[in-house]
């Protein structure tokens, strides 16, 4: 598989090939996401729900971030390494939003950040590429937001919400976006963002009008406990089977069967 980048992902729009996307946080999975050709691996502050424990995506730190990034840096080679800026990470000033990001990318191994919001985020969008530094965009339901939309619920429902979807992207073109994930907005408002921008949209529970689709890995292979967002497929069953096979470890210990 060639490798990929921010010029390869417009090329696939302008083709009509769709991109797929998966989050990591591991270099084992990273290169299994390699030689399963997947476009892009994202390093999500989703690791805080996943991997740390945390209820949601607000306490995960820029170290915490670095950390994951480096390891699924050493397992990736051809797929673009994208890494999530955590909260308070860009929010602050652009100044620190630069270094954060610089780090991410110097220290860190990213092929480039993913930063939320839309027209409050601009400026800082702008600025990173103006340091050479490709910028993800994220509009919809944004989980750094998740106190403020007051949980986890559709976003763009209403005539003057959408139109303010529509804007920001536009926003987020204008500033320099190599592309912006949907997250849990309309079908419908998705294909309208979808066909008014020229970069790739990527949807997460935003239907199948996006150029691209991005999951948590972990929910793709049903590793996640409890409820799982109904835009979401398992394709695996994992959790049932480690469970089923500790299970059968513990009872072979116990009753001497292993080591035999």
């Amino acid at each position: 598989m060639k490798k990929i980048t921010t010029s390869s992902l417009l090329e696939m729009k302008h083709k009509g090939e769709k991109i797929t996307a998966l989050t990591a946080y591991d270099a084992s999975m990273s290169k299994l996401l390699n030689q399963c050709e997947i476009d892009i691996v994202l390093v999500g502050d989703s690791v805080g729900n996943v991997k740390l424990g945390y209820d949601n995506t607000i306490p995960v730190t820029v170290s915490e971030m670095l950390h994951y990034t480096k390891a699924v840096k050493r397992g990736n080679s051809s797929a673009l390494l994208v890494a999530d800026m955590p909260y308070l990470s860009y929010q602050l000033s652009i100044e620190e939003a630069k270094a954060n990001a610089g780090r991410l990318i110097k220290e860190g191994g990213a092929e480039a950040v993913k930063i939320e919001g839309g027209l409050e985020s601009a400026n800082v969008v702008k600025a990173l590429v103006d340091i050479n530094i490709p910028v993800m965009g994220h509009l919809g339901l944004t989980p750094q937001s998740i106190y403020k939309m007051g949980g986890y619920s559709m976003q763009g429902k209403t005539p003057e919400s959408q139109e303010k979807c529509i804007t920001d992207a536009k926003i987020l073109e204008g500033a320099g976006v190599f592309a912006i994930v949907l997250e849990c907005i309309p079908e419908e408002l998705a294909r309208v963002i979808t066909q008014k921008v020229k970069v790739p949209t990527i949807g997460i529970g935003a239907g199948a009008a996006c150029d691209g689709q991005v999951l948590v890995l972990d929910d793709l292979l049903g590793l996640t406990e409890g409820k799982i967002p109904s835009f979401v497929k398992p394709y695996a069953q994992l959790r049932d089977t480690v469970v089923k096979a500790v299970q059968r470890y513990r009872k072979d210990v116990k009753n001497s069967d292993f080591p035999n």
